[in-house]
């Protein structure tokens, strides 16, 4: 869609299981206190588990969960 004005292009949003929301960017995120956070990179990993210390956007911290079923090797 190179000739679609940008307020009408279209946004790619991937749903990942146990995984952040890859957004093609630029973004804006807008949190529930009203804050605004801006990234003008090509794509983005938007934290849906909270963990991340740079919240919105992701670092990976929701790898690092251990398993809570026990035949998944986790503590019973």
């Amino acid at each position: 869609m190179p000739n679609t004005p940008e307020h009408l292009r279209r946004v790619r949003v991937r749903v990942q299981r146990d995984g952040p929301l890859l957004i093609e960017g630029p973004v804006e995120v807008v949190g529930e206190d009203g804050e605004s956070t801006v990234s003008d990179r090509f794509a983005v990993a938007v934290c849906t588990c909270r963990r991340s210390r740079l919240f919105p956007w992701c670092d990976t911290s929701h790898r690092r969960r251990q398993p809570s079923d026990p035949e998944e090797g986790g503590a019973p």
